[in-house]
């Protein structure tokens, strides 16, 4: 007993080591770029972010020219969009990465950061979305994926300030306050 005592209070001392060592912040993710390239959020160190689930056969698909307007105006050195195409709601991306990278450019003119293609929910959700969803990781919200066109606003820390609904446009004064 004395035995059993010592080893559960060994695991118990090492649990929170453990949690910590889980414990991922957005800088610490690194993920795919469309073309196939490793992209890491900790370059992003000091900007807003954007990140959007995209798709492009969805009627939401229209809100990537309201999405490069709004990189136009405020992207650069304090601000950027990171778009990930998702085909999780009715098949509305199929495409593959390079047909998604040039439907985006050729119909909307998109020169945001696009990443490779990503699952948003269910049992293949890609870590960064599953970071960004549960609150348990990001501590702020429970944030699950809508629809296509779902908006997480991130601060220059790094931190998840915010879930923006699908159907609301990238121009809303809510997300351009925000910026300003």
């Amino acid at each position: 007993m004395f035995r059993i005592s010592i080893v559960l209070v060994a695991l118990l001392l090492n649990l929170p080591a453990v949690s910590q060592e889980n414990q991922r912040g957005f800088y610490d993710f690194t993920v795919k770029a469309i073309d196939g390239s490793d992209f890491s959020f900790a370059q992003l160190k000091g900007k807003k972010v954007i990140v959007v689930n995209t798709a492009s056969k969805c009627g939401l698909t229209p809100q990537y020219e309201a999405l490069q307007e709004l990189y136009d105006q405020y992207g650069g050195d304090k601000m950027v969009i990171i778009g990930f195409p998702a085909n999780n709601f009715l098949r509305q991306e199929p495409g593959t990465n390079e047909e998604i990278l040039s439907f985006c450019s050729e119909n909307y003119g998109v020169t945001f950061p696009m990443m490779s293609k990503v699952s948003v929910k269910g049992k293949d959700i890609a870590p960064i979305y599953k970071w960004l969803t549960t609150k348990e990781l990001n501590g702020v919200l429970d944030a699950p994926i809508q629809w296509n066109f779902q908006k997480f606003l991130i601060d220059e820390d790094g931190n998840l300030v915010k879930s923006i609904p699908p159907k609301v446009s990238p121009l809303d004064e809510e997300i351009t306050n925000w910026l300003n």
